[in-house]
């Protein structure tokens, strides 16, 4: 499924913190959104799933409007990790789950066997079926996050959207999460704050800065000393996986001379 932003331009009343963003992702694609905090990639990612409506612009689902789309199909269509999403917190694991099954079923259905099924192997995928009868409220912070991250899979959606995906998650499971969104072969959209995953596992790195994009592409050309220093204040040096041959980052922190010419200039 193809996502196309055109013109988009989002804020919270009269502020504009993202300006005319146009970007096209094609389907199967994982994208990575890059930037400083306050960059503007929570806000755009809440207009894909129609948690903020655009104040211009348009956001198209393979050329249909997301904001003029009925509610159910969306609710089909484009599956949801975010920040602040406790999960229900008086449910298990396995019932938190089985909310992802929900869009599929009519106003009074029953969850049948078949919708089973595809929790029990969405928990197993994502590593957390030792945890389907634990209480979400019981579970850690990562423990939660897998448990989320594995409703989005039994939602079986077109398009994933994923904000901080990685956060509360050890390195083991960072990859485990990234690689399975990846492994899906559906359009995946993600805000990332680890410049590294994004260098590994996405196709097309965006990085945001004030609510506009200043940089694009893969990220063998997006991630280089230039891109690093001017909008992400770090110097670093990026050199190629020796088993991928994808970009490692090796980051620091600017130098005294150049956060003196920086404050002068």
């Amino acid at each position: 499924m193809t996502i196309e932003l055109d013109g988009l331009t989002l804020g919270y009343g009269s502020t504009a913190v993202v300006h005319g963003v146009d970007l096209t992702i094609e389907t199967g694609r994982f994208v990575a959104l890059v930037g400083a905090n306050g960059s503007g990639k929570s806000t755009l990612l809440k207009s894909c799933y129609r948690a903020l409506r655009p104040i211009g612009g348009r956001i198209l689902l393979d050329g249909r409007d997301l904001w003029r789309m009925p509610h159910a199909e969306v609710a089909r269509t484009v599956g949801v990790l975010g920040q602040d999403n406790d999960g229900g917190f008086d449910f298990t694991a396995r019932e938190s789950v089985m909310l992802g099954r929900y869009p599929h079923l009519g106003m009074f259905d029953r969850p049948r066997a078949h919708d089973g099924a595809i929790v029990e192997d969405a928990l197993r995928r994502a590593e957390c079926g030792h945890l389907a009868d634990r209480v979400m409220s019981a579970l850690s912070g990562g423990e939660r996050q897998r448990v989320l991250f594995a409703r989005a899979l039994a939602q079986e959606p077109g398009v994933l959207v994923l904000d901080e995906p990685t956060n509360h998650l050890d390195p083991e499971h960072q990859i485990t999460v990234l690689r399975m969104a990846a492994a899906q072969g559906v359009t995946v959209l993600a805000a990332l704050h680890s410049l590294d995953l994004a260098a590994q596992y996405a196709d097309l790195v965006v990085v945001l800065d004030r609510g506009r994009i200043v940089a694009s592409g893969p990220p063998s050309v997006v991630f280089t000393p230039g891109t690093l220093r001017d909008h992400f204040r770090v110097d670093g040096t990026v050199l190629p996986d020796p088993v991928t041959d994808r970009p490692r980052l090796l980051l620091r922190g600017l130098s005294p001379q150049c956060q003196l010419g920086d404050q002068l200039s």
